[in-house]
């Protein structure tokens, strides 16, 4: 049975779904809500393991996964790894500051760094920019890896890629990338918004795990 966390543990993964000014500010106000079929807990080593069907929200962010780890350093920075079910993908979602979009992105394993501020999509990596309920930007591969303090992108082919099944040959990514909607059709001045940037990556596999 899903069991609703009491408000204290909750404050335990605060830094997990804390992200930069680019994303949504006003989550950082926003009390959590986890929900999972278990938990457990270890006050000497501050951190904290939720399993079975887990789903963490607060504010606009939403996290799905079978197990969700979390640990806080000494230093209060927060790091958190989401575990997918079998056959299936974990999920993260969080809506962009003053417009009206969401970044969202699926992978068997997701990795945020309270830290640096950075989530990590892990083998079968996808990750998408919504515009509305219209997909804008799309990437594909085996990791990817989303610098929230200044919104670049690294895609990463390999193995652990999404392969042949989903389009992709294996070994490679794959990138849609939108042209940004001007203010009144096709005008020539674009609506003012932070730019999504796409770096190629230096090297060939994904990182190890």
């Amino acid at each position: 049975m899903k069991k609703a966390l009491p408000i204290l543990l909750a404050t335990l993964v605060y830094g997990f779904v804390t992200t930069s000014a680019l994303a949504e500010k006003a989550d950082k106000d926003k009390p959590m809500n986890v929900e999972a079929d278990s938990l457990r807990y270890d006050d000497l080593k501050q951190t904290s393991v939720f399993t079975g069907r887990v789903v963490v929200t607060k504010g606009t962010i939403l996290i799905r996964g079978a197990k969700v780890d979390v640990r806080q350093d000494p230093e209060g920075y927060q790091y958190g790894v989401v575990t997918a079910e079998t056959g299936k993908l974990a999920y993260y979602k969080q809506k962009r500051e003053g417009l009206d979009e969401f970044i969202e992105g699926e992978a068997d394993v997701i990795e945020y760094d309270g830290k640096a501020d950075r989530v990590k999509f892990i083998k079968r990596a996808e990750l998408r920019r919504l515009r509305g309920a219209s997909i804008a930007d799309e990437m594909i591969g085996s990791l990817i890896t989303y610098d929230n303090t200044s919104d670049v992108f690294t895609v990463d082919g390999g193995p652990g890629g999404p392969g042949p099944a989903a389009g992709v040959p294996a070994g490679r990514i794959r990138a849609v990338l939108s042209p940004r909607i001007t203010a009144s059709g096709p005008a020539t001045v674009a609506v003012p918004q932070p730019p999504v940037q796409l770096r190629q990556s230096t090297t060939i596999g994904g990182e190890k795990k």
